[in-house]
């Protein structure tokens, strides 16, 4: 009976590990079809066209790293790549509602070389595409969050705090530990 709980809990580790994987994956999906639309604007020179590319770039940088980080990785590197993932999730909410909302004055600061019909285009799809990228880094989080907790609870379950330590142990220690 109790091996049938701790495969139920080993088979619910595997499936949210597998789905923070396949989430991942789709991020990095989502924020190199953005880095290749805006790249289709053709906005180089822009200092604004590289920060929104930069931080597609980060966002990246952040889903690849946090493959192995999340199971494997310590306390500060996963700690840094939490932060940096809420952080590049804010930034890219924040480009999404501009883009959306303000899509001709954005295109304005991008200074963009295409047609601004077709440049309007090509952002509205880049906007939604970011709206995708919030999302998918948001349950990214949220899955990290979880696995990290399977991770904790697996290293505690493995060394209880209340286990009586039995006498055969005890001749094993120094003598002043011997009472």
């Amino acid at each position: 009976m109790g091996l049938s709980v701790e495969n139920s809990v080993t088979q619910s580790h595997t499936r949210t590990h597998k789905t923070f994987l396949i989430t991942n994956y789709m991020l990095l999906g989502a924020a190199s079809a953005c880095i290749f639309l805006t790249l289709s604007l053709r906005l180089l020179p822009s200092l604004c066209g590289f920060f929104l590319i930069l931080l597609h770039v980060v966002t990246i940088a952040s889903a690849v790293s946090g493959c192995s980080i999340v199971t494997s990785g310590s306390n500060k590197s996963y700690a840094a790549h939490m932060v940096a993932m809420v952080l590049t999730s804010i930034f890219q909410g924040s480009v999404s509602v501009l883009i959306l909302t303000r899509t001709s004055d954005f295109l304005g600061y991008l200074k963009s070389y295409v047609r601004e019909e077709e440049g309007e285009t090509i952002l509205k799809l880049a906007g939604g595409l970011c709206v995708a990228v919030f999302c998918l880094e948001w349950v990214v989080l949220g899955l990290a969050f979880v696995l990290r907790y399977y991770a904790f609870v697996e290293g505690q379950s493995a060394h209880p705090r209340n286990e009586r330590v039995s006498e055969e142990e005890l001749k094993n220690w120094p003598w002043p530990f011997q009472v």
